[in-house]
């Protein structure tokens, strides 16, 4: 697989006040039979109570647990849209407290690859009461590739996204065949943008 890698991966890197991000292995993603794969990354944000927002997150392994567990515990687990869920189980067994939120769809795309969810809550247009005074969210529709759900951090004015915006860096991606994929795709770093 020859797709950026962000390194160091699985470790928490601070982007704004109370907000990390942390990039995590490869994983391929089945699209009309091949395994296409990508980069994952996950986003982290510490709410006014103390508590852990965690916006798709990634394989989960022990030093990055231990890592987040001393930011606070672990509340949120977000799938943004209907192909960010893969370890959101995983997560929910370490932290079994923690409040499963789905995107529109998940749940049918997790069952046509023949796997089974079962989602506490879903995100709706309006933010729930747990984190509505600090991260707003709107459902974004209109694209033919993906319906999303976006957040954004009121007091850092971060924008978190998950697939809306694709910006793949040329000198990360040592395969010519994605190098071209990308940037035919119009996903290649300068000009990211939706893969619509």
């Amino acid at each position: 697989m020859s797709i950026p890698s962000y390194e160091p991966l699985n470790t928490l890197k601070k982007v704004a006040d109370n907000i990390w991000i942390v990039d995590g292995n490869k994983i391929k993603m089945n699209v009309l039979g091949w395994g296409i794969p990508f980069s994952t990354r996950m986003t982290i944000v510490k709410l006014s109570d103390q508590t852990l927002w965690c916006h798709s997150p990634i394989e989960p392994n022990e030093k990055l647990l231990q890592e987040i567990d001393q930011l606070g515990k672990v509340k949120h687990l977000v799938s943004p849209n209907k192909i960010h869920y893969a370890y959101i189980f995983e997560w929910k067994k370490y932290y079994p407290e923690a409040i499963t939120w789905a995107s529109s769809g998940v749940e049918k795309r997790a069952e046509s690859q023949n796997i089974k969810v079962n989602f506490d809550r879903l995100l709706k247009e309006k933010a729930p009461s747990y984190w509505q005074d600090e991260l707003e969210q709107l459902i974004f529709k209109g694209s033919r590739a993906i319906e999303e759900v976006v957040f954004f951090h009121k007091r850092s004015q971060t924008l978190i996204l998950a697939d809306l915006i694709e910006n793949f860096e040329p000198k990360k991606t040592t395969s010519h065949f994605w190098k071209s994929i990308h940037k035919f795709a119009g996903i290649a770093d300068p000009n990211g943008k939706n893969a619509d």
